[in-house]
């Protein structure tokens, strides 16, 4: 490998790494091919990249030596060109799926969130009604992912890939929880419950006055305290009448 391909090696987007990810399954494979696999599994975990990036990303792995293609022969109606991984590119992609320190924490966007957000700007019922057709979505994809394991079961290649999408199955299951606990919360507040921030906020602030109420009964407290100990040496001496000095001994 060249000095030149060495650098682009290092400079590869995850997109590269998950393309050549598909090719290193047993088989060649259309960008077609590519893509349908990448909907049926990728974008369940990670995403799945449009057709033009998968194609512009066979490019780039081509020129690396990563991966081959070949064009179809005359037996086919329609030409069509196949791709396979080499072993300069299986073991590069050994290699970045064993760095876990390139991984990354994972990047949540949530879409709906950034609507709820701002949802003093909107009508409850409208954020309500987002929310039902986010479950509803999540459903579909839920129903989707199960799909795809059933695809994978029992076929050896695919076992990790099957971990994959239970990981997905129980992370759609996840969303359906938070979606439709995020239902009931917008509920409450259309019924005219109070704000829980601001209650919150609220009940501090009473708990703050309270805790200098409190402040200024203990030092009175202390005060008294002091009157009692003077009543205590007083009594020694003579009672004492309302408003009046001690009593001279």
């Amino acid at each position: 490998m060249t000095s030149s391909q060495k650098a682009k090696k290092q400079e590869l987007p995850p997109t590269a790494w998950a393309v050549l990810g598909l090719l290193s399954f047993p088989g060649e494979r259309t960008g077609y091919e590519l893509k349908k696999w990448a909907d049926s599994s990728l974008r369940f975990f990670y995403w799945s990249p449009a057709i033009s990036q998968i194609y512009a990303e066979l490019r780039r792995l081509e020129d690396l030596g990563y991966a081959a293609s070949a064009r179809s022969g005359p037996e086919e109606a329609r030409a069509k060109r196949r791709y396979a991984i080499t072993d300069a590119g299986r073991e590069a992609l050994a290699g970045w799926a064993a760095d876990t320190a390139e991984a990354g924490p994972p990047v949540l966007k949530h879409g709906l969130l950034l609507r709820v957000w701002l949802g003093h700007l909107a009508e409850p019922e409208r954020l309500r009604a987002m929310v039902g057709e986010h479950l509803e979505r999540t459903r579909a994809e839920l129903a989707a992912v199960r799909e795809a394991m059933e695809h994978a079961g029992g076929v050896p290649e695919w076992t990790f890939p099957a971990l994959a999408l239970r990981w997905s199955e129980r992370q759609h299951l996840a969303e359906l929880e938070l979606a439709q606990a995020l239902l009931e919360d917008l509920a409450d507040l259309g019924a005219g419950r109070e704000d829980p921030t601001a209650t919150a906020v609220s009940r501090a602030g009473a708990g703050a006055e309270a805790g200098a109420e409190t402040g200024a009964g203990a030092e009175a407290g202390a005060e008294t305290g002091a009157g009692a100990e003077t009543g205590a040496e007083t009594g020694s001496g003579g009672r004492q009448a309302d408003g009046d000095a001690p009593t001279p001994g």
